[in-house]
């Protein structure tokens, strides 16, 4: 046996976009065991729910993350609408899926630019977020924002989107999907990315299924699990597929999240061309009253939002599992085994997001 020592990771760290801290347990430049310890940025944004009603809280609950913020706002208005028992108008359901994948396509294309540069390829990470622009310049022409967007609300969403911006969307989208071709033939075929990825941080389908992983990281194990299968808003009138892989190694991961991205980009067309005509939002009477739950497919994985409601404007508990918390079993399994250098490529590849994980 080698000698062991114990090596701080982070929370403050070159490859880190957020503060996670990690006690490496090493034998000479092995890791033996991963101990985590998160809370730095907790804010108690769950407990706001004293202060902000039930309408306010959405633009509270996008906050949790900027990079999936349209979908906390999403999933949290799904939930009190359940718990409410809001239906909501087509269009209104349509037009949120649209957003949801464009966030998608804008989540997966910042992470391939965040893991070209923990591998060093500093010209791989400009083009990856230069093609993120376009994404972003979409939000801004349909909802005003580029990071919080304030769309969503419980009862629907605040703003349509006419015939020439979804005309001006298409051809965007199209600028996207071939900007997309030339960064993913770079990530799939290029040595010194397969030298850095291939056979690195595998995590096995019985691993997989037994802690819990969820989204991408499921997926790229072989697990065919998606949340978006179950129908919620208009995925039920949306031919896709699920794509995974059976590897399990950190290659894998970027195959299954720009497979994603190719995939967003038809669900966004199909969207556009079979959107129905009608209004976006239905009028809200009375308060949230009972327990409700809703599931969503975020970039990350399956997310859950859990609200209680007593009959007034203020909810008794707002409560999330991210895809992040979900998703960090799997890390500390996966870290087991790999070289100290492959450390902060294997935290990237399961794409956390602290702020989701650490209301």
């Amino acid at each position: 046996m080698g000698k062991r020592t114990i090596v701080p990771f982070g929370p403050q760290h070159p490859v880190l976009p957020e503060p996670i801290h990690l006690d490496l347990v090493l034998e000479d430049e092995v890791v033996i065991e991963a101990i985590p310890s998160i809370g730095f940025i907790h804010r108690g944004l769950e407990k706001l729910v004293d202060k902000k009603d039930f309408q306010e809280y959405v633009y509270v609950a996008e906050r949790i993350c900027g990079i999936c913020s349209f979908m906390h706002g999403m999933g949290y208005s799904m939930a009190v609408e359940q718990s409410m028992g809001i239906k909501l108008p087509e269009r209104a359901e349509f037009l949120r899926t649209l957003w949801a994948e464009i966030a998608r396509m804008q989540s997966h294309t910042l992470w391939l630019g965040l893991l070209a540069d923990a591998i060093g390829f500093e010209s791989l990470f400009m083009h990856c977020w230069r093609l993120r622009e376009y994404i972003l310049d979409i939000f801004d022409m349909t909802t005003g924002g580029r990071i919080i967007f304030s769309v969503c609300k419980v009862g629907g969403v605040r703003k349509d989107i006419d015939g020439e911006k979804m005309k001006k969307l298409l051809e965007i989208i199209d600028k996207i999907e071939e900007g997309l071709k030339e960064i993913a033939r770079v990530f799939l075929t290029d040595k010194s990315v397969s030298h850095r990825l291939t056979g690195v941080g595998t995590l096995s389908y019985d691993n997989a299924f037994s802690l819990g992983a969820v989204g991408p990281m499921a997926r790229s194990s072989g697990i065919m699990t998606d949340a978006r299968k179950t129908g919620y808003a208009a995925y039920s009138h949306i031919n896709f597929n699920i794509h995974t892989d059976l590897a399990g190694d950190c290659m894998a991961r970027v195959k299954v999240r720009i497979n994603e991205i190719f995939e967003a980009i038809k669900i966004v067309r199909q969207c556009a061309e079979i959107m129905p005509e009608g209004p976006i939002d239905v009028k809200v009477t009375g308060n949230p009253s009972g327990e409700a739950f809703a599931r969503l497919e975020q970039p990350r994985g399956e997310v859950l939002y859990y609200v209680k409601g007593n009959g007034t404007k203020f909810l008794d508990r707002f409560r999330i599992r991210t895809p992040t918390f979900a998703n960090l079993p799997s890390l500390l399994e996966m870290l087991k085994g790999v070289e100290l250098a492959d450390v902060p490529v294997l935290i990237v590849t399961i794409d956390p997001c602290i702020s989701c994980t650490e209301r």
